[in-house]
């Protein structure tokens, strides 16, 4: 069983940082690429880029909880949170295939 997972490409959960802006200021967010990989693919469905996407989901959070705690962990749980409700979204599943 945890060959699937051991044994997935290691680019898969190496991280990536980009830059982008939140409330008008410049940030990075660095995240493994599987999670960029889903966020890519969510910002594609709704028809925008993923640093708007980004942008977009922590405005709707300030504005219905106040600033998380912990941002890059409210992007991986909403790439999760996708991944349930999608049931097109084998392709870009988080465990390896």
């Amino acid at each position: 069983m945890c060959q699937v997972f051991a044994g997935q490409d290691p680019e898969r959960y190496g991280s990536t940082t980009r830059r982008l802006r939140l409330n008008g200021q410049s940030t990075s967010i660095r995240l493994e690429n599987a999670f960029w990989q889903v966020i890519d693919t969510i910002a594609e469905n709704e028809g925008t880029t993923a640093p708007a996407f980004v942008s977009t989901l922590h405005a709707e959070v300030l504005e219905l909880r106040g600033e998380p705690e912990n941002f890059t962990s409210l992007l991986r749980c909403a790439c999760l949170k996708f991944m349930e409700l999608s049931p097109g979204a084998e392709d870009v599943a988080i465990a390896a295939e």
